[in-house]
């Protein structure tokens, strides 16, 4: 908890050039703002968040690797942010800028079949994949046809990985909640090294 004005840092990812690679560095330690609150409410929160930690950490054989992936398409270039999570605090940051023109839905499909491809290298069994994308979580899971010829190639790709997966998820997440794999992907289109 701090009084300093670091909300803005934290909560704003469209800042450019070294705050940009400041603002990936810092999210490696999930530091977030939070006002102050009261403390007994606070107390309380710390206490859930103790218990349900405990209690994922006991389920062992039931862990999923994590994948948040993010792709971008602008005018400088299109890139994709992939982070991989796994078990023993395992932790792969991936920035990858696309040599080729990509619109955003490719971008995010990319990020998306890199993840998982990275995924199955690290000998994940179990994998829940997120991504901001309605339109690629939503033809992953079947609730929307990929009319596109070049998403529907996509989307077939990703259903032979998902094959490589005893469990595999892709759930769709508020782009919130996705900054630290959303900055990757700025930091990669931008076409600036890190």
């Amino acid at each position: 908890m701090t009084d300093l004005p670091i909300r803005k840092v934290l909560q704003k990812p469209d800042v450019a050039g070294r705050m940009t690679r400041w603002a990936v560095e810092i999210s490696e330690f999930d530091i977030h703002y939070e006002p102050m609150g009261p403390i007994k409410g606070k107390i309380y929160a710390d206490f859930v968040v103790e218990l349900s930690s405990a209690t994922t950490h006991r389920e062992g054989a039931d862990f999923r690797w994590v994948l948040s992936v993010d792709g971008l398409s602008n005018q400088q270039g299109s890139g994709a942010g992939v982070i991989l999570e796994g078990p023993d605090r395992l932790l792969i940051d991936q920035a990858l800028h696309f040599v080729f023109k990509a619109s955003n839905n490719q971008a995010e499909y990319e990020a998306l079949i890199v993840g998982m491809l990275l995924a199955k290298e690290m000998g994940a069994r179990g994998l829940l994949a997120k991504s901001d994308s309605l339109l690629v979580t939503g033809q992953v899971t079947g609730e929307y046809q990929a009319k596109d010829p070049h998403m529907a190639t996509y989307l077939e790709y990703v259903q032979e990985l998902k094959e490589s997966f005893d469990v595999f998820e892709l759930v769709h997440v508020p782009r919130e909640q996705n900054a630290r794999a959303d900055l990757l992907a700025k930091l990669a289109s931008s076409g600036k090294g890190g």
